[in-house]
């Protein structure tokens, strides 16, 4: 049996937001189940005096302990420099990569910060932001106005994933996503609800572990019915029956990301954006 390691301090450094940083370097730290990671993001480093106070602190955290995991997206060649003096184990995300590029592109990259979460895109930013509004507004049944528009309807019963996952296919992928609780109500019968049934193609079904489940639903309620394992079994097998007898879509979110839901569904339902 592997013995979990001990403790690892991670940098994610960028002269812009972080996130790119924080997600790339996380998917690798994922491909090391047993690490155990203290995760520091620094985000607009957009001077050399901050580069070299974190620098600093990197260099302070490497004396007292094992060299920090550092994983960097700085873009201007000034910070990335100063950054790389650091006595952390770099990871440098775009300076390995961008020498390629400009040979293969015959052209040379702007070295500008903030491209890839700005506004760089004005039409695929809109977009996104009018998706989201959808989102919200379509959110857990709320609003059966134009559901038409709607490119993916994700039901399920309560507490399966159902609005992160429709916030993140909005806001990371311009998808019009709508959702839709399933409640007791709807299970007699096997029947879809009647404002779900002109959109059978549309929809897609998410379930759960009555386990998980019930665990979920005990923060928001405790003790209740509503969280009892009883519950959760009775309502997670009537959806799947459901999703079977109407051939809908669907998967098991118990053990899966937003991102890795939102993948799936993309796939499934032949979205591309």
């Amino acid at each position: 049996m592997t013995m979990p390691e001990a403790l690892r301090h991670v940098y994610f450094l960028s002269d812009g937001t972080g996130i790119t940083a924080e997600t790339l370097g996380s998917t690798l730290l994922t491909q090391f189940p047993h690490g155990r990671f203290y995760r520091t993001t620094v985000p607009f480093i957009s001077t050399i005096a901050k580069a070299r106070s974190i620098v600093n602190e990197i260099d302070q955290m490497a004396l007292r302990d094992e060299a920090p995991l550092v994983f960097s997206t700085a873009v201007d060649e000034n910070i990335r420099n100063e950054l790389a003096k650091c006595k952390g184990v770099l990871v440098d995300l775009i300076g390995a990569h961008v020498p390629v590029l400009e040979k293969a592109l015959h052209t040379k990259a702007s070295h500008q910060a903030g491209q890839a979460h700005g506004l760089g895109n004005a039409l695929r930013y809109q977009s996104r932001m009018l998706a989201v509004e959808y989102a919200m507004e379509h959110d857990d049944g709320q609003s059966l106005r134009a559901l038409e528009k709607a490119e993916v309807i994700l039901i399920a019963p309560s507490r399966c994933g159902k609005t992160p996952s429709t916030m993140f296919l909005a806001l990371q992928h311009g998808v019009y996503a709508a959702n839709f609780p399933l409640v007791d109500e709807d299970f007699p019968g096997n029947t879809l609800p009647e404002p779900l049934r002109p959109y059978k193609t549309k929809c897609f079904g998410l379930t759960s572990n009555p386990m998980r489940l019930s665990q979920v639903r005990t923060e928001r309620r405790p003790g209740s019915d509503y969280a009892s394992l009883r519950q959760c079994g009775i309502e997670l097998r009537s959806a799947e029956r459901m999703y079977a007898t109407h051939d809908i879509p669907h998967l098991n979110s118990a053990s899966m990301s937003v991102e890795e839901i939102s993948a799936v569904i993309l796939e499934r339902m032949g979205l591309r954006h």
